[in-house]
C-alpha cells in the first residue's frame, strides 16, 4: 500500500529530474545564442522539440538572471513579427589574458566576443612567483580603465605557452609561476578575485579557427601557431585534442636535425630550433655579424635592432637574403607537418601566429615540403590556408574556452 511517506520521497527525485532537464534545455539554448547570435523563440521550440509554453517559460528565466534578453524583431512582413532574443551585452564580461614570452595583453570581451577594452602592457612570462601579482595589478588596472563594474565580468581567460594541464591549473614549463603544491588558477583567482581558466595559447588558436574561423564545420584540423616557439593545435571530431595529460600538439619539440642547436627543453635539434621567430632572429642577426649581404646590413653595429618585423619587412621589399630565410624556415615547417598530417589525416590546415605576415614567403615551401614528405592520398583532399581572424583567433578560442565551460556547467 502506498502511504504519504513514500509520496513524499519520491516527490524530490521527480522535481530534481524536472529541474535537470530544465538546466540542460538552458544550457542549449545559451551554447545556440553564443555561436548564432539570436533566434526566435520558434526556432528555440523547434530546436528543442519542445513546447512554446515550455520555452517561453525557459527564456523568460534566462531573461531573469540577465543571460538573455529581447533584442528586436524578426524580419519579414507577414503577419505579426516574432521577437528576437539573444545573450545580454550589457553583463556577463570576459577577461582575456594573452600572456607570452614578449608582451601581455588584457581585453574585456562582451559575452558575443567583442573587445570592449584592450590594454597593451610590458610585461613578459617570466619563471619566478612575482609574475603573478605584477599580471593581477595589471588586470586590475585594465578593468579600472575599461569602465566595466567589476561584478559584471564573471571569469578570466588565460592563454599561454608551456605544457599546461588545465585539470590541475598548472604550467609544467613555468613551474615557479606557483607556489609548491597550488595550481597557477587557484593562486591568481585568489589575486583577481574571479574564477580563473588556464588554457595553452595553440589549443586557444585552434579552439578560435575551429569555432569561429576557416575552420568551421571541420572535424579533422591542425593549426600550426609559429610564434616564439612553433605549436600545433590539433581538432579531432570537431573537438580540441588534448592528449592524456594536455600536452598533445607540441610539435616544435620533435627532433629535425641530430646535429643541430640545443634547444631550451634541453633536447638537439628541435623544429623550435630552426622555425620559431627567436630562433630565425637569431639565426639572421648572426649572418649579419659576420657579414652577410643583406639590406638588413644596416644594422651590423646594432644587430639586437633585428626583430622578426625587420627580416619580414626585409622580404618584402625584395631583400634576396631575408627571402632565402623565410623558404627554408617554411620548408622546414612543411618538413614536420608532414608528420603530423600522417598521423591525424586533416582536412584542413590554419597557419597563424607571428609568422603569418610572411605567407608570402613560407606557404609555398611549406606545401612544397608537405608533397615531398607526406603521402599524395593525405594531400588530395586537405588544404592550407592563411588564419583570416588577423590575429585574433587566441583570444576568440580562450573566450569560448570559458564560455563553453560556463554554459556547460550552468
Amino acid at each position: 500500500m502506498n502511504t504519504p511517506f513514500t509520496i513524499d520521497e519520491e516527490a524530490p527525485i521527480l522535481q530534481s529530474v524536472v529541474d535537470y532537464k530544465k538546466k540542460q534545455k538552458q544550457r542549449q539554448v545559451l551554447a545556440h545564442l553564443y555561436t548564432e547570435g539570436t533566434c526566435t523563440l520558434a526556432h528555440l521550440t523547434k530546436m528543442l522539440h519542445s513546447s512554446v509554453p515550455s520555452v517561453t517559460s525557459l527564456v523568460e528565466e534566462l531573461i531573469d538572471t540577465k543571460w538573455v534578453t529581447p533584442i528586436g524583431t524578426a524580419t519579414g512582413s507577414n503577419g505579426r513579427r516574432p521577437v528576437l532574443f539573444g545573450l545580454n551585452t550589457q553583463h556577463n564580461y570576459i577577461a582575456v589574458l594573452d600572456v607570452s614570452t614578449h608582451d601581455t595583453k588584457i581585453l574585456l570581451m562582451n559575452i558575443y566576443r567583442k573587445i570592449i577594452f584592450r590594454g597593451d602592457y610590458d610585461l613578459r612570462l617570466q619563471d619566478n612567483p612575482t609574475f603573478l601579482s605584477s599580471l593581477a595589478h595589471n588586470f586590475t588596472s585594465a578593468l579600472a580603465d575599461s569602465g566595466i563594474k567589476p561584478d559584471d565580468v564573471i571569469a578570466v581567460g588565460v592563454s599561454m605557452p608551456g605544457l599546461i594541464d588545465a585539470r590541475r591549473g598548472v604550467n609544467l614549463t613555468y613551474m615557479n609561476l606557483q607556489q609548491t603544491g597550488e595550481s597557477l588558477t587557484h593562486g591568481l583567482s585568489e589575486q583577481l578575485k574571479k574564477p580563473v581558466y588556464l588554457i595553452n595559447d595553440t589549443k586557444a588558436t585552434v579552439l578560435g579557427e575551429s569555432r569561429f574561423g576557416g575552420a568551421q564545420g571541420k572535424k579533422q584540423v591542425l593549426a600550426i601557431n609559429i610564434d616564439w616557439g612553433v605549436g600545433l593545435g590539433i581538432v579531432v571530431n570537431g573537438e580540441v585534442f588534448q592528449g592524456a595529460s594536455g600536452f598533445a600538439g607540441e610539435l616544435g619539440h620533435i627532433q629535425v636535425d641530430p646535429e643541430g642547436e640545443l634547444c631550451y627543453c634541453g633536447k638537439i635539434g628541435c623544429l623550435n630550433t630552426i622555425t620559431s621567430a627567436s630562433a630565425l632572429v637569431k639565426r639572421v642577426q648572426r649572418d649579419i655579424l659576420a657579414g652577410r649581404v643583406s639590406k638588413m646590413a644596416s644594422f651590423r653595429d646594432q644587430v639586437d635592432k633585428i626583430d622578426i618585423d625587420e627580416i619580414i619587412n626585409a622580404a618584402h621589399h625584395g631583400d634576396s637574403y631575408a627571402i632565402d630565410v623565410l623558404h627554408e624556415t617554411g620548408f622546414q615547417l612543411g618538413k614536420g607537418l608532414a608528420v603530423a598530417i600522417s598521423l591525424f589525416n586533416p582536412e584542413i590546415i590554419i597557419v597563424d601566429g607571428v609568422l603569418a605576415k610572411a605567407a608570402a614567403f613560407i606557404l609555398n615551401t611549406i606545401e612544397q615540403a608537405i608533397s615531398k614528405y607526406c603521402l599524395s592520398d593525405f594531400r588530395n583532399d586537405m588544404t592550407i590556408e592563411l588564419t583570416q581572424l588577423e590575429g585574433t583567433a587566441k583570444w576568440l578560442g580562450t573566450h569560448a574556452y570559458v564560455m563553453e565551460d560556463i554554459f556547460a556547467n550552468y
